[in-house]
This record gives structure tokens, C-alpha cells and sequence, in this order.
């Protein structure tokens, strides 16, 4: 079996090079472009953090990143590709959910200490304590099967960065 950074190495890469994700790396999101991205971690983190359970209580993200869209205040957009992410997530068992919090919450763990100065606001939902304890707990329960549901999640991430940067243009 694939090593699950390699079976999602393509899909993450394609995320990354998204044009909405280019421009906030390099620090050019408005308020409102950062607020409808926000309301789509929002949306995203909620729904994990209400249906699943955490592989580490420090994880929990919802409440900071509405302190951050609070912090903006401008009303955010929302995107139809989050929808459906959110009424995909809701259907998963706890170990396919596994996948999509390997998926997001590290993204936000690692990419997101690059992203922190570079958004509008104080970047609250990026604040991490006890970042090797969470890396840990994480790669304790982490397999390479979860390949599958992790890609189908940046596909979501994908179609949302997509949604984002026409919503805003």
C-alpha cells in the first residue's frame, strides 16, 4: 500500500496551487474573501467537532475561527461545494471521518503557521498548544487506507477554493 502522504501528494499539490489559496499565501485576501473562507473552516470543523470525536481534546477549532469571523466583521459567503462537504462528512463512520480530520486539522496545524501573518485579522483558529502531543496523536491512529477519503476530501477543498475565488470576482 501507498504511504498516505504519496497517495495524496497530487491532490494536495493541485489545492495548493488553487489561484484563491495563492492569493491568501501571499497576503492578498480582503476581509470578506478571508470571512467566506472562514465560514467554510467554520462550517467544515463544526461538523467534525459535533459528530466525531477528536484524536486529541486541543484540536477543537470551531470556537476560534468564529472568534476570527467575529473579529472581521463582515458577513461571509458560502459556498455550495461546502454544503456538500459538510452533508458528506455528516454520512461518514468515525474511522472514515478519521481521514478528513488527518486531512484538516493538520493542514491548519502545519500550512496554517505559514498562513497566520499573512490574513486579515489575528489568525485565532491557527493558534495551536502542544503541537508535537497533537502530530502525535494523530500518527498514533493514521493509516495508509485512509488515502481514499482523504483525497475525496481535497476534492471538496478543491471545489470550495474554486467556489471562493469566483464568489469574490
Amino acid at each position: 500500500m501507498i504511504p498516505l502522504k504519496e497517495a495524496i501528494a497530487e491532490r494536495h499539490s493541485l489545492a495548493e496551487k488553487m489561484p484563491f489559496n495563492q492569493k491568501m499565501f501571499r497576503g492578498e485576501l480582503t476581509s470578506a474573501e478571508y470571512a467566506s473562507y472562514l465560514q467554510s473552516q467554520l462550517e467544515i470543523f463544526s461538523t467534525i467537532e459535533t459528530h466525531f470525536q477528536l484524536p486529541h481534546p486541543a484540536f477543537e477549532r470551531s470556537g476560534l475561527i468564529q472568534q476570527d469571523l467575529d473579529e472581521l466583521g463582515v458577513e461571509p459567503k458560502r459556498t455550495e461545494a461546502g454544503k456538500r462537504y459538510l452533508e458528506y462528512l455528516q454520512r461518514l463512520s468515525q474511522e472514515d471521518a478519521n481521514a478528513h480530520i488527518y486531512l484538516n486539522y493538520l493542514a491548519l496545524l502545519f500550512g496554517g503557521q505559514m498562513m497566520k501573518s499573512k490574513v486579515p485579522g489575528s489568525g485565532k483558529m491557527y493558534e495551536f498548544e502542544g503541537i508535537p502531543e497533537l502530530v502525535a496523536s494523530v500518527r498514533q491512529i493514521q493509516k495508509d487506507s485512509w488515502a481514499g477519503q482523504a483525497n475525496m476530501g481535497l476534492d471538496f477543498v478543491i471545489e470550495i477554493l474554486g467556489e471562493l475565488d469566483k464568489i469574490h470576482t
